[in-house]
């Protein structure tokens, strides 16, 4: 199945009824599919052939979403662009993905014109909200469009997704129909979903929200768009469109556990409330489960092998009486159906139950590789398995707990310290919002635990108590050594923390 296909699958079922929704109205199954025929053949008449590389740069819009299913009509690729990314990642993305069309909003006008001059493989530049400079406006660039065109891939290449790490170059994830088709799957087998689902994208498109409107879409639900998060319009939103499913970082559950209106707002209609991205609290979505009710999600996924490696649905959240089952809330779920999920050391051996080691998967979820990057893709691959970079343990119940990042664990007198363990403990304060925990050099302990922890609006945090709270949670050798109150913790374009630039932020010799 063809990403298009999950579209013409919404049609055959429900032509006449909503699609896409913004506050302004509605598209209907049949005017997306039929815009989506339209920009296919546009795409076809400004020199677009299968294979070629399309790139969107927009805020959540339904008609630059409508583009996704025009591209793969058209047999092309799919490169998102994160609108939110400075000027010369996004420059070095369409350069190294070998992009040969740009689609853009007018507001990205400026970002556009300043990467152009070193995007010489940039054939064609169109602006959604009508003509602007030498670009093609939208109405010029539909009516260059003559007839029915519907290709397929070389390869099955549905999309390339830049990695957009914190550190070195983004790499390009080549992401084929097959996997988009195994993640939809995936999906429906593993969450509840019933009659026509709802889902409300908060999140940017060109992220989670994007791709989880797949296996809504398929069964012809309808996607409900927010232009720019606002989660507190989240409380009204849900109970006037009658929303089903909803997917947010845990950052922004946070924020949406201290709304003031939470407690009064009819959120009777979710049936499922995915939270993936990074780490949630324990203590945070036990509140959850309390507040909002029992329909919270997990998903653990990564770019290369997106959203549903494990998954823990509502009804494995709480015990046969209702009450959560706290030792399996800290873990990511169970492995999906149709993927294997191991922990390897770091000789390639498969370790048992209760044993740390990397995270590694097999599953025809798992990308076709790194763009034109065969070491970057033999190392991901190595021993036959997709490695994750992630480090965690399987308990006896195959239920997945990630304790760290490879690269962030801490190594202090000699014990490996887990900084998953440690934030996970230090959110359990009332008076932590976040926290992110990270190791420094230190001439006796060799590192050193330091935290930097984000207070509640309203509240201020002790660091010489928090200290102390820790050591009673975890013990004095996890406990932080050091404790650093920041206003609000840097974060990456989808909410998670940036540790890098936290380490470079705290100065070498803090104590």
């Amino acid at each position: 199945m063809r990403l298009v296909d999950h579209l013409d699958k919404g049609i055959s079922i429900a032509a006449d009824q909503a699609c896409l929704t913004t506050e302004e109205g509605s598209l209907t199954y049949r005017q997306v599919g039929d815009l989506s025929g339209r920009i296919a053949s546009a795409l076809a008449a400004v020199g677009v052939r299968p294979g070629s590389k399309v790139a969107i740069l927009s805020a959540n819009d339904p008609v630059a979403f409508t583009c996704v299913f025009g591209i793969s009509r058209a047999g092309a690729v799919w490169c998102p662009i994160n609108p939110r990314n400075e000027a010369a990642e996004n420059q070095e993305v369409l350069d190294r993905f070998d992009c040969e069309v740009l689609i853009y909003q007018e507001t990205f006008g400026t970002l556009v014109d300043a990467i152009a001059p070193d995007l010489p493989g940039l054939q064609t530049r169109v602006c959604l909200d009508g003509p602007r400079a030498d670009d093609l406006g939208w109405d010029e660039f539909l009516a260059r469009g003559d007839g029915p065109v519907d290709r397929h891939a070389p390869d099955d290449l549905a999309m390339i997704v830049g990695t957009g790490g914190t550190t070195g170059r983004p790499k390009g994830v080549m992401l084929t129909h097959q996997n988009l088709e195994t993640m939809t799957a995936l999906t429906l087998m593993g969450y509840p979903f019933g009659e026509r689902p709802v889902y409300l994208a908060v999140a940017p498109l060109t992220h989670a929200a994007g791709v989880l409107c797949f296996p809504v879409i398929v069964q012809g639900g309808e996607i409900v768009i927010m232009r720019s998060p606002d989660v507190g319009a989240i409380l009204e939103v849900v109970p006037r469109h009658r929303v089903t499913h909803l997917f947010l970082p845990p950052t922004l559950i946070y924020m949406l556990l201290d709304q003031p209106g939470l407690d009064a707002a009819d959120l009777s209609s979710l049936r499922c409330f995915w939270y993936g991205a990074a780490p949630m609290s324990v203590a945070r979505l036990v509140e959850a489960l309390d507040r909002i009710g029992p329909v919270m999600a997990q998903l653990f996924g990564q770019t290369e092998a997106p959203m549903m490696i494990t998954m823990l649905p509502p009804d494995e959240h709480v015990d046969a009486s209702g009450r959560p089952i706290e030792s399996r809330l800290s873990s990511a779920g169970r492995a999906a159906p149709l993927v294997t999920v191991a922990v390897m050391d770091e000789n390639g051996a498969l370790l048992p139950a209760g044993e740390r080691g990397e995270i590694v998967v097999r599953s025809s979820l798992v990308m076709a590789g790194y763009y034109r990057d065969p070491d970057a893709t033999a190392e991901a691959s190595a021993h036959g398995w997709h490695h994750t970079g992630d480090i965690g343990y399987l308990d006896p119940e195959r239920y997945l707990h990630i304790v760290d990042r490879a690269k962030d664990m801490i190594i202090t007198g000699g014990f490996n310290v887990y900084s998953a363990e440690v934030e996970q403990a230090l959110m359990r304060h009332p008076d932590v919002q976040d926290c992110a925990v990270v190791g420094r050099p230190d001439d006796r302990w060799g590192e050193r635990v330091v935290a930097v922890v984000q207070p509640r609006q309203g509240r201020t945090i002790d660091p010489d108590a928090l200290v102390a709270f820790a050591k009673g949670a975890i013990g004095s050798v996890k406990a932080p050594k050091e404790v650093h109150v920041w206003a609000d913790l840097p974060r990456s374009k989808v909410g998670k923390v940036l540790k890098p630039e936290i380490t470079s932020r705290l100065s070498p010799d803090a104590r």
